[in-house]
């Protein structure tokens, strides 16, 4: 397919556009972190940011054992939802089929393949939280150590 000079002038004003937004933005980006770097922190005295930095370990620590505990809840309830929700429809459809049909056996197989699968998505999820977790604390305390010493 030929472009005809409308299609070529535009397709050309195009890539001029995206060029020029690129290269602003990269200017911007540029700009901004030059403008915006903290030099005062730098002269600040070593004695005074080792208590704060402490200090921050430990409201660290705190806010990652909180939210752990709080994701790992979320995850719990997540699990009893998908079994519940599972549970209801395995039920709904032996409610529909009363005579012990395939599709009713099927239902029930899968509602008990759901829930088997959720306990161990679950669990596999809050170790993966719990690593994450000790992960986060083991570095704090070593940030503290090297502040310490």
């Amino acid at each position: 397919m030929k472009l005809n000079s409308f299609t070529k002038r535009l397709s050309t004003v195009g890539r001029w556009m995206a060029t020029t937004v690129l290269c602003v933005s990269a200017m911007a980006f540029v700009w901004s972190g030059a403008f915006f770097s903290n030099t005062a922190a730098m002269a600040s005295p070593a004695v005074n940011s080792m208590a704060a930095e402490a200090d921050a370990g430990d409201k660290v620590q705190e806010k990652v054992s909180k939210d752990a505990g709080r994701a790992k809840n979320f995850i719990r309830d997540t699990e009893e939802k998908v079994k519940e929700t599972a549970k209801t429809n395995a039920s709904k459809v032996d409610r529909a089929s009363e005579d012990g049909s395939v599709v009713e056996r099927k239902a029930k197989k899968d509602a008990a393949t759901i829930e088997k699968r959720a306990e161990e998505d679950s669990e596999r999820t809050q170790k993966a939280v719990d690593n994450t977790k000790n992960v986060v604390e083991r570095a704090v305390d070593s940030i503290k150590d090297v502040f310490s010493n």
